[in-house]
């Protein structure tokens, strides 16, 4: 098997992620759609000697022991692939997201132009959420690059693995690897603090540990960017704030009352009136009513506020969803089946 004839082919395609599993051809996804590709049928042995070839002896020892590994591999003048090896049926399995090499600029992602403005903050919390493969990371790429851009400044960013690739423009830009270059994002955000940074990217507060070091370096004036698996706003806080021991909530409420700029929770779609995804997007600014409402446990008002603040900036995921709709980017079905509030949007689609 050779894994880069598969990768070319599945970059024509245009497709964003390649499943390599014994037993099956290599499949690939286009447009949120698997579908086989025309290759053999793989053996156990055929991917294992690929993830040989792609890893180091090391790497591959620790795949051997814990049955999991993910790492980031390049074909040079091709792509850049984050990569995650396991094992299943006791063969090997592997997935491979594709990474474009080019930061994408922010004004051509179809993202509200209030995002644009979000890199313009002195300090605080911004919180890019949303499920696996909804464009977290390329929207927080395209805010980094517009931030190195523009400013004279020092950016670090903590990523598993390091997808795409910055240079420094006019900042300057580190980038730390879990694993390679860090053992965890806590330690990693931890030792960050002491690097004299102005803008910090974590990439996902997945632990108690590194959401207190995010919420604390916002407290002392750095500009922190990270992502969660949540599909809204209210949900978002909510997550955080079930991080912590029942004793320690209502200072967390009132840390990420204070600290908290933005939640943009994203959701991809395909496009109907052309090949590709397009995204919805939620956005929560917090204002000082929303503060409010995070101080004094009454998150489950934050859909009202975040509706009744469109002057602002503020956009709901189905005002979202309904405007891709009636510009004929999305279908009803999807439009509808995406929903936070399908009986609700139905209404408005029909109206």
């Amino acid at each position: 098997m050779n894994v880069e004839d598969i990768l070319r082919t599945a970059q024509e395609h245009n497709a964003s992620d390649i499943h390599l599993v014994s037993g099956h051809p290599p499949m690939m996804r286009v447009n949120t759609v698997i579908t086989p590709m025309d290759y053999p049928i793989l053996t156990p042995e055929s991917v294992r000697s690929a993830l040989a070839k792609m890893v180091k002896p090391e790497q591959l020892a620790v795949f051997d022991e814990v049955k999991d590994l993910d790492f980031s591999f390049e074909v040079p003048n091709l792509s850049r692939y984050r990569v995650n090896a396991h094992s299943q049926r006791q063969c090997i399995g592997m997935a491979l997201r594709s990474i474009k090499t080019k930061v994408p600029a922010l004004e051509d992602l179809n993202l509200p132009e209030v995002i644009s403005r979000l890199t313009y903050l002195p300090r605080g919390l911004v919180l890019v959420t949303g499920d696996t493969g909804s464009g977290k990371t390329t929207t927080l790429a395209a805010m980094i690059q517009a931030m190195n851009d523009r400013y004279r400044k020092h950016i670090i960013t903590l990523e598993d693995p390091v997808e795409y690739t910055f240079e420094s423009n006019k900042c300057l830009l580190e980038q730390r690897e879990l694993g390679a270059d860090m053992p965890s994002f806590s330690s990693g955000l931890k030792h960050a603090l002491r690097q004299d940074p102005d803008i910090v990217l974590v990439g996902e507060m997945r632990d108690l540990e590194t959401s207190q070091l995010a919420i604390s370096a916002a407290e002392t004036g750095h500009l922190v960017f990270s992502t969660l698996h949540t599909v809204n706003a209210a949900q978002t806080v909510e997550r955080i704030i079930d991080m912590y021991p029942a004793g320690q909530q209502n200072q967390i409420r009132s840390m990420l009352a204070n600290t908290l700029q933005a939640v943009i929770s994203q959701t991809l779609f395909s496009r109907i009136d052309q090949p590709g995804m397009v995204p919805a997007v939620e956005v929560m600014l917090c204002t000082p009513a929303v503060r409010n409402l995070i101080r004094e446990c009454r998150t489950f008002e934050i859909p009202n506020v975040i509706d009744t603040n469109r002057q602002v900036g503020m956009v709901s995921l189905d005002n979202a969803i309904a405007e891709l709709y009636f510009n004929g980017f999305v279908s009803r079905e999807d439009a509808i089946a995406q929903s936070a509030f399908p009986d609700k949007l139905e209404r408005q689609l029909a109206a």
